[in-house]
This record gives C-alpha cells, structure tokens and sequence, in this order.
C-alpha cells in the first residue's frame, strides 16, 4: 500500500511548494513595490490574502469559517490560534481581513522566495539570541501603533508530538495584548493537522474547519493578569478542539 501511498503524499507536497512560489513569481513587483514603506503595509497583506487563498484552493482546501465573534474594520486586535501545520499561516491570512503582522520563527526567513518577504514584513523571534524578546517587543509596539494588527502562535511552535492536541501557551502574546489594551481574537483550527501536518507523508485534500471565538478583552487589565488570559484563552480553544474529537 505504501508504494502506492508515498508518491501521491511526495506528489502533494512538492504541489503545494510550487503553488508557494507561482503566484510570488507573478506578483514580484506588486509585492515588492508593497514593502518599500511601513504605510503601505495594509496593500502588501491585501495581496497575502490572494496568495493564500490561491494556496488553500489549489491545493484542495476548502475553507469552512463558523464565526461567534466578528472583527471592526480599523480596529487593533491580538490574533491567536492553535498551530500544527504550515497551512496555518494560509488560513489565518484567508480567514482576517484586518491587516496583522506575524510573529513568526527566523528559521522561516530562509524559505526561497517566501523567506525574502517574510522576513521584510514580519516580525522575527531568534530564539537563540536573549535580546530578541525585547526586539519583538519593540517592533510590535511600533505595529500597533501604526493600527495594525499582530498574529502569535502562542504554543511558540508546533508541538514536537502530533498527539499532542494543544501545547501550553506562552505569555508573549497576552503581554502585549494587556500593553496596548487590545482584544484578544482567539480562533480554532480543526483539521490543518489532520491535512497537512509536519509528517512528511501524510495529507489530503478535504475541508478546513475554522471558529473565530469570542473575543477576550484587556481593557482594565495589568500584566498581573497575563497569566489569566493566557489560560482563559488556552482553554476556549482546547474546549473546542476536545469537542471535535469527542
């Protein structure tokens, strides 16, 4: 079965690498052109959303959205979600219309083509390097104060067990959310794992399940609260992915 099996997963994933690099090849200059100034940020994430999207669709991933929470239009918010897979990235694009920054691993920067703008419009964690949590913080700031948005992962990775159904969630995100007094947007992502996940061979096209949660508000709070929404917030999306499984 395998001999079957293994080159339709090497088929799918080299797949989905050229539809990463297809449609940056065709928007180069737009793309380009969108990263010269910080305030022409919100054009450059209008055309990340049409890249995802291009992604998700060709690769057979239909998008699902259920919505108990709806975002205002030039409002600030702190999205977070849990992470499994490198679709997460599409999907979170897909899904928010308001422009958001990502905080993301520098390992990523080194993706050919991906890497250039990755690392000319996100925000990158070295983690080998103590001084870069202050550099983050820095650079989030400065985000959030030209009225965008910022993206954490806050399991800080993908968890290195697959049966792992939700790591635990580090205080980054919520530190900056309580900072600038922003709404938490949690969402749920059900089935990235189970599509294409971090094992090689493995995935399949099919439906992409999402749920933007209630949003959890900071207003009033201290960093003595970090803590609090962090597992307020852990445990509204551990709920729902519980549920799915039951």
């Amino acid at each position: 079965m395998k001999i079957v099996t293994y080159p339709l997963f090497l088929v799918y994933r080299v797949w989905f690498y050229i539809l990463i690099a297809v449609p940056i090849l065709i928007l180069f200059p737009f793309l380009l052109l969108s990263t010269l100034k910080q305030s022409w940020y919100p054009t450059f994430f209008k055309l990340a959303r049409i890249w995802a999207g291009f992604i998700l669709y060709g690769m057979g991933l239909i998008p699902s959205i259920k919505r108990e929470a709806t975002y205002q239009k030039n409002k600030s918010y702190m999205f977070v979600s849990n992470h499994t897979s490198m679709t997460d990235i599409m999907l979170m694009l897909y899904v928010t219309k308001n422009p958001f920054v990502f905080v993301g691993k520098k390992e990523l920067s080194k993706i050919p083509l991906f890497g250039f703008f990755y690392k000319r419009t996100c925000i990158l964690v070295d983690r080998k390097n103590p001084r870069s949590r202050k550099e983050v913080f820095e650079s989030a700031q400065k985000r959030l104060d030209q009225g965008l948005s910022i993206c954490i992962f806050p399991e800080g990775g993908v968890p290195d067990q697959e049966s792992i159904v939700l790591d635990h969630f580090k205080d980054g995100a919520f530190r900056l959310a309580i900072e600038h007094q922003i709404d938490i947007a949690p969402m749920v992502f059900f089935d990235n794992k189970k599509r294409f996940s971090f094992s090689f061979f493995s995935g399949s096209p099919g439906k992409l399940r999402v749920k933007t949660l209630a949003l959890i508000a900071t207003k009033g709070k201290t960093l003595d609260n970090k803590r609090e929404l962090n597992q307020l917030t852990r445990a509204a999306i551990l709920q729902e992915l519980e549920q799915s499984l039951a």
